[in-house]
């Protein structure tokens, strides 16, 4: 796991090796273990290296190939390395080292583009062809780890984390208002773009290729991979698939367990990371566990519920873990997000303080930590967002419902009154275009309220889980520490998609009516039936109690609807109602203030609004020339 960047030139000239640098030391807390530079020409690789296998100086990037066409900078884990190694010496390929890095190397050099479909794991990488001049660019299947790219007048440039690009000196720093309104209204952004105007987000699951010969102010991304969310041409009997999906997810597991550094797992208190633990600490004897929980004195209603230390405490003890925990106030989100903006770059899904904590109480002990991510949206874990959209005339009907349900922070209607600042700019983007653009050609042809569900998760997938893996990819590295996610292994993905729907939910014709701002809406949705993840539930009790299996959902959220109007209210007034703050150069005051005191008087719950508005507010600090 490290960090990864670099530039080409277009017109030929010398790459500087200073500016290379710079761009590594930017990006140092990616990779505290070392780092390296390859320059040739019109090529500048740089790296930063977390070493996790093969910790001797073997593992230092750039790698180059025995012949010295080829040069590699990777960021990632390819967990079937040692199975390609072996197929690579049949080749005869010779190794120096045991690390994944010189693997992916090889397996270029040998399959090219190809090598890609072969790998099992997380990845974004670049490799430098000195005999054609051209650089490959590759990003892993589902977007774990992330990979930003921008040309800067002769200059094409990528790395790990946008600040990196930022240091190449000439790159204009100016907010891209349409893709600030695609955040402030889906608390994510669907396209390739980023709040900095001009960088670009690699899109996941494609590699692309630049020609310094035959250079080109474009890039074009070719997909390799997608979900594949359908029906099972063979379907099997449910005992057969919750054989299968026992198999597969120990498989997925124990892969992910390899390492030359101490290793442990995050212990939120749910089933995922339960169940995680529970396998891997059949294999790791006194695995280090993790829990976040938060302090629930001015919390209220349903937010009493929050903190699961005590579940977690319970697995522990059950799994015989060493556990460390930490419970966060309402001034620790104060405290840390200077910090976090800086890190995260660019505000994504949901809350993420929780996480630096966690990521950060991780760091202390271990330099790779096993993460739940990925269950929910490949078994259908927000059963409340599909069944709003279960049943339908028609695929335009069915967007209608998905689209306003996922207008998250401003509704369309108010979107004019809050941009008015700079609403002529931004008034030609079609959000509703962007939202249908993410879906497959294919789903128009959707007819069941299974195809449709399917559909929900190929969304769900592709932008929710996309956003979350960004969020803590950026979180878990500015603590220099590996997140891993065995959810998300190939095998157990391709089984999960061909599962049928009545085996993940079970009453295709509920349809409830859900504030994604309530804080208790997993509970209000559990009251009518306990639904969601039916076939990983049963999977689950084979490893942990009934208790954990059968309980409501729960997301890792902080007690913020009460926070924001109790001990941090002054820092929301004070940040966001005072002074002149930033964010008023592209949103109106008073459309905003009018948002906010809804939620400080108690009138609508607007938490995801309030945090959203104090994250984009640090970061144009941070990124446009403020504190």
């Amino acid at each position: 796991m490290c960090g990864i960047a670099g530039i080409a030139t277009l017109d030929g000239s010398p790459v500087s090796a200073v500016i290379l640098n710079r761009m590594t030391d930017a990006i140092a807390h990616r990779g505290p273990d070392g780092e390296g530079h390859y320059v040739s020409g019109a090529v500048g690789l740089g790296h930063r290296r977390l070493a996790i296998i093969d910790l001797s100086p073997a593992g230092q990037q750039p790698m180059l190939s025995p012949d010295g066409r080829f040069a590699l900078v990777y960021n990632g884990e390819i967990y079937n390395f040692r199975e390609l190694r072996c197929e690579l010496e049949r080749l005869g390929h010779r190794f120096h080292s045991r690390t994944d890095s010189e693997v992916v190397l090889h397996a270029y050099a040998a399959w090219g583009e190809d090598c890609v479909s072969r790998f099992n794991g997380m990845f974004a990488f670049a490799v430098w062809d000195r005999e054609l001049g051209e650089l490959f660019l590759a990003r892993d299947r589902y977007g774990i780890k992330p990979l930003y790219y921008t040309f800067c007048g002769n200059s094409f440039l990528f790395g790990s984390e946008q600040k990196a690009l930022t240091e190449f000196p000439g790159l204009r720093r100016e907010v891209d208002l349409e893709a600030l309104l695609e955040y402030f209204t889906f608390q994510n952004i669907f396209t390739e773009r980023t709040l900095l105007k001009g960088v670009s987000i690699f899109p996941a699951g494609s590699w692309a290729r630049l020609s310094t010969r035959r250079p080109s102010r474009a890039l074009a991304p070719v997909r390799y991979w997608d979900y594949d969310f359908r029906k099972p041409d063979r379907p099997m009997g449910e005992q057969e698939y919750l054989e299968e999906l026992d198999r597969l997810f120990c498989q997925a597991v124990n892969r992910q367990l390899v390492s030359d550094v101490d290793l442990g797992t995050y212990l939120s208190g749910g089933m995922d990371s339960g169940s995680i633990t529970a396998i891997a600490a059949s294999r790791l004897p006194y695995i280090k566990t993790f829990t976040c929980g938060f302090d629930l004195s001015s919390a209220s209603g349903l937010e009493l519920a929050f903190d699961e230390r005590q579940t977690a405490e319970m697995m522990s003890a059950l799994f015989k873990t060493e556990h460390y925990e930490m419970v966060l106030k309402a001034g620790d989100m104060e405290r840390c997000l200077p910090q976090l903006a800086w890190h995260l770059e660019e505000p994504r899904v949901g809350q993420s303080y929780p996480n630096f904590y966690a990521a950060k109480l991780s760091s202390r002990f271990v330099k790779v930590v096993l993460s739940g991510a990925g269950g929910d949206e490949l078994f259908g874990g927000y059963p409340w967002r599909y069944y709003r959209a279960a049943v339908n005339h028609s695929f335009d009907d069915y967007t209608d419902k998905y689209y306003r349900y996922w207008q998250r922070l401003i509704p369309e209607s108010e979107l004019a009154r809050v941009f008015r600042p700079v609403w002529d700019r931004v008034s030609h983007v079609s959000l509703r275009d962007i939202f249908c653009g993410v879906f497959q050609r294919e789903a128009q042809e959707l007819r069941s309220p299974a195809d449709y569900i399917n559909s929900s998760l190929y969304f769900e997938a592709k932008t929710f889980l996309h956003g979350l893996l960004v969020v803590e990819d950026k979180i878990s590295m500015a603590h220099g520490l590996e997140t891993r996610v065995p959810f998300l292994d190939n095998d157990l993905v391709d089984f999960a998609q061909q599962i049928p729907i009545s085996l993940k939910l079970r009453d295709l014709s509920s349809v409830l009516r859900m504030d994604e701002n309530d804080p208790g809406k997993e509970h209000k949705y559990f009251q009518k039936t306990n639904d969601g993840k039916v076939i990983l539930r049963k999977m689950m009790e084979r490893y942990i109690p009934e208790s954990v299996t059968r309980a409501e959902k729960q997301g890792f959220s902080a007690p913020d609807a009460s926070w924001f109007k109790g001990e941090s209210i002054d820092y929301v007034r004070r940040h966001l109602l005072k002074g002149s703050p930033l964010i008023y150069d592209y949103l109106d005051r008073d459309a905003v203030r009018s948002l906010v005191d809804d939620h400080l008087s108690g009138r609508q719950n607007r938490r995801l609004f309030i945090w959203s508005l104090l994250n984009v507010e640090q970061w144009l600090r941070h990124y446009l020339g403020g504190t």
